[in-house]
């Protein structure tokens, strides 16, 4: 009977998983439908050079979305998490932390202008292109943060399905009425980032007094800085190499890496996915990679889906250039010369939030910090050496290799030394006496 029992509560375990799982991807599928549409309505209504400097300026303004909040939506993620009853309080820190932080991220959003815009597009057009990512989108996030906290995680699915779907109505409408002017899609992107930003907050953010409680918020602050400077490094490694495409080859030649590595991204949305559920995982029970048949068996099946993913579409759009529109079409050959990259790069995301979910975030922020440098003399050695794109997306699949090797590394190096350290102390402490004993 306990035999069946076990194996009752396995099961049920298992499929709960299978079913968390299920809702995070539904949302992503989705999402990946609706992402399609909108880079397709997008990327043939702008000129190419217009469509590299907006992809661009969003990925500056992605970076700097994660400076807003000081990174102290991750406390508000782990009392979601484990203690759901203070939200209220953490979501009380994380707006007066936003609001601190703004002088920060304007004077840092001047200094990404000042070198890699101006003369290329208006100070208006960057301006609402970084207020949609950093204001609108950066809010979406975080309530679906709180809600996969929570273990809502079909709620968590509808709203990225409902902002996304805002931005490809946006998208739509752009592609059916505008005359292909930067400034209008610019305020029409704002326009649907602020709409599902509202929405969500007001459909599904949980209602909780908000409480002031500086004591707690400040136990908290060197997770929320970690955390802070380990996604701005993310996403500055990540994103670096649009910056310096734009910089060193033109609007033009942005547009067109921008187009490809476009589609290396939408690879990554059922990874995210999966990191949700790993990271929390991790925090409920800390042994779950101690296993190195585990960790190789999930980095083959991150890497597996990576490839097929960018594989299925560069076979499409091999065979029918013009699928995805004449702007597109330019970049369709060269999709599956990146073949690699997608593997590399979700893997390096993957092993980030392993640390994350370790609470290593000190590790995190030097490891990314590390990549972020070497990508950015990897990347400069390419642009040196080759000038056609096709050359620069071949060589970048040894580029991301690199990368991978080094954070891989580091992160399994780091996990065992913690396993060892927590293995140690519990080897050594007390015991602890229960009352009565």
């Amino acid at each position: 009977m306990n035999t069946v029992r076990v194996l009752r509560e396995r099961l049920k375990g298992d499929l709960s998983v299978v079913a968390d799982y299920a809702s995070l991807v539904s949302g992503s599928a989705g999402r990946l439908v609706l992402s399609l549409l909108y880079f397709v309505c997008v990327a043939n209504s702008l000129s190419i050079g217009d469509f590299g400097l907006f992809a661009t300026a969003s990925a500056a303004g992605v970076m700097l979305s994660r400076v807003f909040g000081l990174g102290f939506y991750s406390p508000l993620y782990r009392t979601a998490t484990v203690r759901p009853r203070l939200i209220g309080t953490y979501t009380a820190g994380l707006l007066i932390a936003s609001a601190a932080s703004l002088p920060l991220v304007a004077v840092m959003a001047a200094i990404f202008y000042l070198l890699a815009f101006a003369g290329e597009m208006s100070a208006l057009a960057f301006s609402l292109i970084l207020l949609a990512e950093i204001v609108g989108w950066r809010t979406l996030e975080i309530v679906i943060v709180v809600n996969n906290g929570l273990g809502r995680f079909g709620r968590g699915a509808i709203l990225t399905i409902a902002g996304t779907l805002l931005k490809a109505l946006a998208a739509v409408l752009f592609f059916a009425l505008s005359d292909g002017s930067l400034l209008v899609w610019c305020a029409l992107y704002l326009a649907g980032n602020l709409v599902a930003a509202a929405g969500s907050v007001l459909l599904w953010y949980p209602r909780q007094r908000l409480k002031f409680r500086p004591r707690l918020w400040l136990a908290r602050w060197r997770d929320s800085v970690s955390v802070c400077g380990a996604d701005v490094v993310f996403y500055l490694q990540s994103d670096l190499d649009k910056l310096l495409v734009l910089a060193v080859g033109g609007p033009t030649a942005a547009g067109i890496y921008a187009i490809v590595m476009r589609l290396v991204d939408l690879t990554a949305l059922p990874v995210r996915s999966f990191n949700t559920l790993i990271v929390q995982k991790i925090m409920k029970a800390p042994g779950f990679l101690d296993s190195w048949k585990r960790r190789i068996g999930i980095e083959a099946l991150v890497a597996a889906v990576s490839i097929a993913g960018i594989a299925g579409l560069g076979g499409i759009l091999r065979f029918f250039p013009r699928a995805l529109g004449d702007n597109v079409a330019d970049a369709a050959p060269l999709v599956l010369l990146a073949l690699l990259v997608p593997a590399f790069r979700n893997l390096v995301e993957y092993e980030s939030e392993l640390l994350y979910a370790a609470g290593r975030t000190g590790v995190r922020v030097a490891m990314l910090a590390g990549l972020a440098a070497a990508k950015a003399g990897l990347l400069t050695l390419l642009l040196l050496q080759f000038t056609e794109i096709g050359e620069i997306l071949l060589a970048l699949n040894i580029c991301f290799a690199i990368l991978w090797l080094g954070a891989a590394v580091t992160a399994y190096t780091t996990l065992d030394r913690h396993r060892r350290r927590q293995a140690g102390s519990e080897r050594f402490s007390l015991p602890v006496l229960q009352p009565g004993e």
